[in-house]
């Protein structure tokens, strides 16, 4: 069968070329460009708990050494200290890294990789679709034809895929701007992240009084300053006096040394793509959705994309046509980026000061300073990861069912499991193989060897119903999970969400849930495809 063709080599479609080429399909990557990102220390990028594991368990590179784990965050209004965060090991504390060196590690991974061929200078001229796959030309020094079984664009807010196949990308534009700074200099709040809104020093030039400090490795530091609506120029020179105003603000009067490694203007837009499919192409990323209202790049919401599609794509490539599950991807996505640019548009106008007789109402404007401060750090409605609990892959209600404290269709704790060949993992580590996983809570298994266990009380069951599912599955065994008894059994998807607990062995739900999350009956999707494809 045909590769998958990769239109686009940011990290978006290097993260989908890397966990397809995990599940043993091979791909294509078309990247316009060398081969190679230009060093930008003002473009960077903040990840989640779960986007940055993902992205260590296909580069195999700790982020941590590349990037900077926050150890806290302050939230400062004018002179007052509204919020003040300190992380320790078990927080999901977000990562600050470079894009470059983020992009590194993923080209780093793939040079490796046998199943997927970069081809670089290679800018996408054209596409047509059959269906049986997907034929794509490029121009440039190594122009030539392409052939695939489908087609995945990644290649950004201009896409080519996106306007080849006359998809429309309403919204809005200018949401925000931002003049950015990174510069090395020190701060009074070592390696912690700042916000700090209505700074009580007077600002030069145009400004909505708004100033976000992030740590980056090395002594680092990325500042954003809000910019108000409207097209002011940002100078040089004016950018250069913001600096040193904020530095000296923030040391009561003078400015600490510093050296400016980089600067910009992050202008955000709120766009989402009509339809996220046509036949046998998809897009992902920025070329699907553009977000990011604070001051960060939408990259989250891209990753999150690419890990959502490889493994359907996966199934649909190995076992044939499989409409369901490849519809459900523009579904479950499409509706989370939605949901999260609503929440945005809602709250920006409060957070910016447009709020109306809610911005006098007191106490709201440390309302307002708790809801930045949960979007900057991935929580509330401006950050958390979504939940597709409305997914058409979700199971109907079962009789076996019960409650754990993660929410169905949610990200799964990474606890510690025992794998099937006795050795001690975390259960993120299984992730991203396209197995389903089916996770036994067993208390005191931890201190035993698995061959004492395996063949006792309930696992000899549980092993033959997990066997018998319509879909491959690893069983794995943990000793505890949040909110879940003894006994409890987890059904996770390949990309890590929940797709259902029951209490005990329960083969016939297990089966019934395994079969929806793969989107039915693989037979009566093959017979779908046939048909779709002989209109």
């Amino acid at each position: 069968m045909d590769p998958v063709i990769i239109v686009g080599a940011g990290p978006v479609g290097l993260t989908l070329a890397l966990a397809l080429a995990r599940q043993e399909v091979p791909c294509v990557v078309l990247d316009e460009g060398p081969g190679k990102d230009e060093p930008r220390a003002a473009r960077t990028v903040v990840l989640r708990e779960d986007t940055a594991a993902l992205v260590e368990r296909l580069t195999g590179m700790p982020l941590a050494r590349a990037g900077a784990h926050w150890a806290g965050w302050r939230s400062m209004r004018r002179k007052q200290v509204m919020r003040e965060v300190v992380f320790d090991d078990t927080d999901p504390v977000p990562l600050h890294i470079a894009q470059h060196v983020l992009t590194g590690a993923l080209r780093a991974a793939l040079a490796d990789e046998r199943l997927v061929k970069i081809a670089v200078e290679s800018r996408l001229d054209g596409l047509e679709q059959e269906p049986s796959g997907v034929t794509a030309r490029t121009r440039g020094p190594k122009g030539t034809w392409w052939r695939g079984s489908y087609l995945v664009g990644c290649d950004g807010p201009r896409s080519t895929v996106r306007k080849i196949q006359d998809i429309r990308f309403p919204g809005r534009t200018a949401v925000e701007r931002h003049a950015v700074a990174a510069l090395r200099t020190e701060l009074p709040w070592q390696d912690e992240a700042l916000l700090h809104r209505l700074p009580p020093w007077r600002m030069s030039g145009p400004s909505a009084g708004e100033v976000t400090a992030r740590p980056l490795p090395d002594g680092v530091w990325r500042l954003d300053w809000l910019l108000p609506p409207g097209k002011d120029l940002v100078t040089p020179e004016l950018l250069l006096t913001r600096i040193r105003e904020t530095l000296a603000g923030w040391a009561y009067g003078t400015a600490p040394p510093y050296e400016l490694l980089d600067t910009g203007v992050h202008t955000v837009h709120h766009r989402l793509a009509r339809r996220w499919r046509a036949d046998r192409v998809f897009l992902a990323g920025d070329a699907a959705h553009l977000l990011g209202a604070l001051g960060t790049h939408g990259l989250d919401e891209g990753l999150r994309d690419a890990d959502n599609l490889a493994w359907k794509l996966a199934l649909a490539w190995h076992h044939g046509p499989h409409e369901a599950l490849l519809d459900s991807y523009q579904t479950e996505r499409r509706a989370v980026v939605a949901a999260r640019l609503r929440a945005a548009d809602q709250a920006l106008p409060l957070l910016r000061g447009g709020g109306g007789l809610r911005s006098v109402v007191p106490g709201s404007s440390r309302g307002h300073d708790a809801l930045l401060t949960e979007g900057h750090l991935g929580q509330g409605q401006l950050g958390a990861p979504g939940a597709y609990a409305d997914s058409p892959l979700a199971p109907q209600r079962l009789e076996g069912e019960v409650p754990v404290d993660t929410p169905l269709g949610t990200q799964v704790t990474d606890v510690r499991v025992t794998a099937e060949d006795g050795t001690f993992v975390r259960l993120r580590d299984r992730l991203g193989r396209g197995a389903l996983l089916v996770v036994l809570i067993a208390p005191g298994t931890g201190v035993w060897e698995r061959k004492h266990w395996v063949s006792a009380g309930i696992m000899p069951q549980l092993a033959a119903a997990v066997t018998a599912l319509p879909h491959p599955a690893e069983l794995l065994v943990a000793e505890r999970y949040p909110g879940a008894a003894a006994h409890t059994v987890l059904l996770v998807r390949p990309d890590g969400h929940l797709v259902t607990a029951l209490s005990g062995v329960r083969p016939a739900d297990l089966y019934a849930a395994a079969e929806a999350t793969v989107g039915g009956p693989v037979k009566a999707q093959a017979e779908a495809g046939a048909s779709a494809g002989s209109h």
